[in-house]
């Protein structure tokens, strides 16, 4: 089937800044945290504790830097056009999508030969994308509980005395890791599953062409033939 042009205007530089902080956080994070659960070199635990604590600050950091950009950054709600809004809005249900969950969930897993056009992100991304800041949030507070300058900080301790003690918080830590991975798998698959290009665009402003959304009217006005990745 066609699909929707990939115009870099859906993915403004600082979110493909911010991007590849996220992936590069996340794959140290996972790497060390495994470092630090199963300790094969004890010589490098003290930098394996670092880096981990190192880069949870950044992961941390870039996702309330990524969640104001949305409010003051404007982005493509949708793919094939090069009209933007305010990035927030391309997060939440659109009037042309709204209703489309089921569509997109037949499509991901293969049920519908076609997906409905007319988001940047299909239904079950939005969810994803609205669920990441949650799942940092709660991945860096209970990291902060575990860590030993400021696990006894009331606000931390409270938490960890709620869980009923460090063990379940270091279980519910452990946990999470296992999350962010299947995320980061399912994440990767929603986004790819039409191509690469998408990819592409988001990690190295690579542009392609396809059809062309008029966002206003939620419809199909033509083709853009770019030549395959040629770029503006």
């Amino acid at each position: 089937m066609a699909h929707l042009a990939h115009y870099k205007e859906a993915h403004p530089l600082p979110f493909v800044i911010t991007h590849w902080i996220n992936l590069i956080a996340m794959i140290c994070l996972i790497v060390t945290g495994f470092c630090i659960h199963f300790p094969f070199w004890p010589d490098f635990m003290g930098i394996a504790r670092g880096v981990h604590i190192f880069c949870g600050f950044v992961l941390f950091i870039n996702c309330i830097v990524r969640v104001v950009l949305a409010f003051f950054v404007k982005s493509a709600p949708t793919g094939g056009t090069r009209k933007q809004v305010k990035d927030y809005k391309t997060w939440l249900p659109q009037k042309d999508n709204r209703h489309q969950l089921g569509a997109w969930i037949k499509y991901y897993l293969f049920l519908k030969k076609d997906h409905p056009l007319g988001a940047k992100l299909g239904v079950p991304q939005k969810i994803s994308y609205l669920l990441i800041p949650v799942l940092i949030i709660v991945m860096f507070y209970t990291g902060m509980c575990l860590w030993g300058t400021t696990m006894n900080l009331p606000f931390f301790a409270a938490g960890t005395e709620l869980v009923g003690g460090a063990m379940s918080m270091r279980i519910i830590h452990y946990f999470m890791m296992f999350v962010f991975i299947c995320f980061m798998f399912i994440h990767i698959y929603l986004a790819n599953v039409e191509g690469i290009a998408p990819t592409l665009l988001m990690f190295f402003h690579k542009e392609h062409g396809g059809l062309v959304y008029d966002p206003d009217i939620h419809n199909i006005i033509g083709e853009d033939d770019m030549g395959h990745g040629k770029q503006h």
